[in-house]
């Protein structure tokens, strides 16, 4: 694990250790780095030391030194995918090291070796023989890869923050990011935040020829369709392959030299790996979770406690209070990079960790496989559907001309709608973008579902979870130098589970069933009468009380007029009827205020 940075046509060595430094968090155990003046190619690298700890220095070469490779993640896979390139002939130096597999895999199998791997991942190799780099993201975005390119200059990064040093960076703000993010509370992909730099998407690879300098991108994976497995499955038989498949994935990501911990939420998913990780375990494992001292309607410190309980963890309380928001939230703000509206009680998990583990185990992931709290309900049942659409128009009268245009995509779950932006929140700048709403509907249409809990879930495999979630949990936990691994997207258990029939995946009574059934023997019984709350925070008082002051400036009128983006609408309609108590609107300034917090820190004059 580690972040990584390079570039290409910029002659400025001082450059790249200036990148390299700016990301001291992903790595501070070592760092290396390699210049090559043929293709005038620099790259770098910050290493956290997890697999062998004494072979993986980075860069790492090929034994003739064509082919050098600088890597952020983990293979899950790669003591397997090992042994086959050993008996191929292939002759290793290293202890274990999955970097070294990576050199391997490409010498044999070039650009297809990306069908072999099974982890998490962002690297760029130079090929020196035929003059290119490549790169790829793994398969769900797990880990993070950023790029900018101008048509001679190209440079590459783990962080956005990297790539703000370099001078020629256009650092304009990006008007369909900001429409997006308004909508999902994160920046989809490929989009950024400034007009300048691109996300390499989740499961994409990229080539960029040297002496050419042209650059191609493209997906090099998609999930399975649900239905591709035929099989019947009598539950019992559903439940059995389930947790022996979970049970492996658990295994796989275990892989490590430092002991690996777990964030226990007190829901069924992190309960489940935490019960699966104590059987491979060979020590009590250490789990963290995370209350509310301000908010108990909110604390499952209770459940959490339980589990660590049952399987007699090494366990750790962590105790949220309003003040320590303040103190934080503006690091949240430099550690995301980009403007991001989502829950922020990880960032505490991860500082209650720090300096204690280096890799932790989060339940990241369950709720794309199994459900996704039932957003297709609206989709498959007319009933629910009509309800629902009628509610929005009762809301906004202008939201039916979003579903005349967009049908699937106007009723998708979204914050900020189309008609929201036209009427009330953007100025005329932020307008000319693509709506949200298309979006969703050239990802329903690409996927070629065949029923809405797949369309659903082709949607939230590209934005929610890359982008918001998984986005969150890379930054947050290597913030504080900690590696999270969510074995729930281990493609092998992924692929398993989405090639059955929607309809056997996703039950229509408890979303999670399946899981249930398969991980019952693991979950303490409370957990499982327990109403899900959802990892969040009283975002509603505290917006009325300790984060006043910054909603009063940030989105006052004078503020707003001076900024030149948004309505006066957005006070009026909103921060004055929250703060007096009149009206909840805390979802909606939580979403301005996160982009307001961003905007005075990066671009504010």
């Amino acid at each position: 694990m580690c972040g990584i940075v390079g570039f290409t046509g910029i002659e400025d060595s001082q450059l790249i250790r200036v990148m390299n430094g700016s990301q001291r968090h992903r790595g501070p155990d070592d760092e290396g780095y390699y210049f090559d003046g043929q293709d005038a190619v620099a790259l770098a690298m910050r290493r956290l030391s997890i697999v062998d700890l004494a072979g993986g220095h980075q860069p790492m070469a090929s034994a003739d030194g064509a082919i050098w490779i600088v890597f952020n993640g983990e293979i899950l896979n790669a003591p397997e995918l090992r042994r086959q390139l050993e008996s191929e002939g292939c002759r290793f130096v290293t202890g274990h090291s999955d970097t070294e597999v990576l050199i391997w895999l490409y010498l044999q199998y070039g650009e297809r070796m990306l069908d072999k791997l099974n982890g998490m991942f962002g690297f760029v190799i130079h090929d020196r023989k035929r003059h290119i780099l490549f790169g790829a993201r793994d398969h769900f975005g797990i880990k993070p890869l950023y790029y900018a390119f101008d048509g001679a200059r190209f440079a590459f990064a783990s962080e956005l923050k990297s790539l703000k040093k370099i001078p020629w960076l256009r650092r304009d703000l990006n008007p369909q990011a900001l429409s997006h993010y308004l909508s999902f509370q994160c920046v989809p992909s490929p989009q950024t935040i400034f007009q300048g730099v691109a996300k390499l998407p989740a499961a994409h690879a990229f080539t960029l020829d040297l002496k050419r300098m042209e650059f191609k991108s493209a997906r090099y994976w998609r999930p399975p369709s649900g239905g591709e497995d035929k099989r019947d499955f009598s539950p019992r038989q559903l439940a059995g392959l389930v947790r022996e498949e979970l049970d492996s994935a658990v295994k796989r990501w275990m892989l490590s030299d430092v002991p690996v911990a777990c964030s226990l939420s007190g829901g069924i998913d992190s309960s489940a790996i935490l019960g699966l990780m104590a059987g491979h375990a060979a020590a009590p494992v250490k789990t963290y979770s995370l209350g509310f001292e301000d908010a108990p309607d909110l604390d499952e410190r209770h459940l959490a406690r339980l589990a660590a309980q049952r399987w007699n963890t090494e366990h750790h309380e962590i105790v949220l209070r309003s003040a320590g928001l303040l103190d934080d939230l503006d690091a949240m703000v430099d550690s995301l990079d980009e403007p991001y509206a989502g829950g922020l009680p990880a960032w505490f998990v991860f500082k209650g960790m720090a300096g204690q583990v280096k890799v932790c185990m989060t339940g990241t992931g369950g709720d794309e496989l199994f459900g996704n709290y039932g957003k297709w309900r609206g989709y498959e049942s007319r009933w629910q559907g009509l309800r629902q659409s009628v509610g929005m128009a009762r809301r906004n009268p202008r939201w039916l001309g979003d579903w005349l245009r967009y049908r699937r995509g106007s009723r998708y779950s979204l914050y900020f709608r189309e008609s929201d932006k036209r009427g009330y929140l953007l100025k005329q700048a932020g307008l000319a973008c693509e709506p949200s709403e298309a979006l969703v509907e050239t990802l329903w249409d690409e996927g070629k579902p065949d029923t809405a809990r797949d369309a659903v879930r082709i949607v939230d495999l590209n934005i929610q979870l890359p982008d918001e979630f998984l986005h969150m949990t890379d930054r947050f936990s290597m913030a504080h130098s900690i590696e999270a691994r969510p074995p729930f997207l281990d493609r092998q258990l992924a692929e398993t589970l989405m090639s059955l029939p929607a309809h056997v995946r996703i039950g229509h009574g408890p979303l999670k069933q399946v899981l249930i059934d398969a991980a019952l023997d693991l979950l303490p019984a409370e957990l499982l009468s327990a109403p899900k709350k959802g990892f969040v925070l009283p975002m509603s008082a505290w917006l009325r009380g300790p984060l006043k002051p910054r909603v009063e400036h940030l989105l006052g009128l004078e503020y707003l007029r001076r900024q030149d983006l948004f309505k006066d609408d957005v006070f009026n309609r909103l921060v004055k009827p929250h703060l007096s108590g009149r009206q909840d609107k805390s979802w909606q300034l939580w979403t301005l205020l996160m982009f307001q917090l961003w905007y005075e820190r990066n671009l504010a004059q």
